[in-house]
């Protein structure tokens, strides 16, 4: 049976979406089978940072309300051939999930999928409690600011509460991604660092994402920034797939390197 993580955050414009995309790319180039869930009803952006916002047929709200199939509604990555997308509706409300007919579609996935990977909507309205209660993992995004953070805090006792496991007396398995870090601005006390951020939210670290402009560049042309390889954001990125994977991967030094008179002069 396949296990379901799902990407989420306290707050839109954290970079979600972008981890979803690109952590479902890396998972996928170590053979296992995946699908990633558009779950953000009426506002969906996994499609084109996959590049695949011309292939939409149908959604995942046709698949639950019966208007087609599974294997209809799946569409099959360009490169990574182990990975499949199922979008979301863009013109549904997040009201129009069912919370038997999510648990259904993501048994049926469940049998055919190693991973699962939902992008869940973010906030808390009733898109992101169906994206969390079948999780079996959680993977928390936020950027290094106290609002961001605030918000993220929020997101994981409402996982704690909310959840089948937690309903079974169980704990869904959760780790944070820091994302957009600028070590310039935590220098400057401008930005919270990794450990204030850590020190808040009191869960492990699975990933730091420095900010990289390469991923708006990439966004555009809808390609996900993972085959960008002289990114810092894929390599980051590639590292958070290998941990998720249980690999014990060091974290990258995000300290921007100085010029050779600043490295000299101070």
């Amino acid at each position: 049976m396949g296990e379901v993580i799902t990407v989420t955050s306290g707050k839109g414009g954290v970079g979600k979406s972008t981890l979803s995309a690109n952590l479902a790319v890396g998972l996928a180039q170590t053979g296992k089978k995946v699908v990633a869930v558009d779950f953000d009803i009426g506002l969906r952006n996994l499609d084109m940072i996959l590049g695949l916002e011309n292939r939409i047929v149908y959604d995942v709200v046709d698949v639950m309300e019966g208007r087609c199939n599974l294997s209809q509604a799946l569409i099959n990555d360009k490169r990574a051939k182990n990975l499949y997308f199922l979008p979301a509706s863009q013109t549904s409300d997040k009201n129009v999930l069912d919370r038997e007919k999510v648990a259904k579609l993501l048994e049926e996935l469940k049998k055919e999928f190693d991973i699962i990977l939902l992008d869940s909507p973010a906030g808390i309205e009733s898109g992101f409690e169906h994206s969390i209660f079948m999780a079996d993992r959680a993977i928390i995004v936020s950027t290094p600011d106290v609002s961001a953070v605030r918000d993220a805090d929020r997101v994981i006792g409402i996982i704690d509460a909310k959840s089948e496991k937690a309903k079974m007396g169980e704990e869904v398995q959760k780790h944070v991604v820091i994302n957009r870090i600028k070590q310039e601005m935590v220098d400057k006390g401008n930005m919270l660092s990794v450990e204030d951020v850590l020190s808040i939210l009191a869960l492990p670290l699975i990933g730091i994402v420095p900010e990289d402009e390469t991923i708006i560049t990439s966004t555009n042309e809808g390609e996900p920034v993972y085959y960008k390889e002289k990114s810092p954001a894929s390599q980051a990125y590639k590292n958070i797939a290998r941990r998720v994977l249980g690999e014990e991967v060091p974290f990258m030094d995000i300290t921007e390197k100085k010029g050779f008179l600043k490295r000299i002069f101070g």
